[in-house]
């Protein structure tokens, strides 16, 4: 990967460490996060922030509640760009794809919670936009979710499928050690 690239960290808010989401997979997801930013800014890439806000009060991610701010390491620094996406999709609403264009950005390295929610969201516009798109599994996580029958699905289960439906149509999938590999 060279220069032109840029990682997205989407959603690592302090509302995702509410228990009330439930039985998470990957404890692991926010170090190996925390690993490739490192890495990244050692490397001079182009760091992008996405942050959920919301206008509803009763939301976790509401704008003044301390859920809408970053988890501890996860502070972004001066020059690094900060977006505020109200949907799923950080594309959408915001100025990220004019961003990325503007600094002819073609790769784009996704991490950050959750897999099935924004993260997939996400990984599937910057694909059909034609972004050559990687998605770093083990710095993602997912929650258990309840199906439309009622049944509860398990999150790594969730998390497994979410990128088995991504791999290869809209990204590559890799782990954080293959893709602290590719770029050192």
């Amino acid at each position: 990967m060279n220069d032109l690239a840029a990682l997205l960290i989407i959603d690592v808010q302090k509302a995702f460490q509410d228990p009330s989401w439930g039985n998470r997979n990957n404890p692991q997801a926010e170090a190996n996060m925390l690993r490739i930013l490192d890495l990244c800014r050692q490397k001079e890439w182009q760091i992008i922030h996405v942050r959920h806000r919301s206008a509803h009060q009763a939301s976790r991610f509401y704008v003044h509640h301390e859920g809408f701010e970053p988890q501890k390491g996860f502070e972004a620094l001066p020059e690094e760009k900060v977006i505020e996406k109200e949907v799923n999709s950080a594309f959408i609403g915001t100025d990220l794809q004019n961003y990325l264009d503007t600094r002819q950005i073609k790769k784009v390295v996704i991490i950050g919670l959750t897999t099935p929610h924004c993260v997939s969201t996400t990984t599937r516009m910057s694909g059909n936009l034609g972004y050559q798109t990687y998605l770093v599994d083990d710095a993602t996580a997912a929650f258990d979710l309840m199906d439309h029958r009622g049944q509860l699905i398990d999150a790594e289960q969730i998390h497994q499928i979410t990128l088995a439906t991504l791999h290869d149509e809209f990204a590559t999938i890799l782990s954080t050690d293959a893709f602290i590999n590719t770029i050192q």
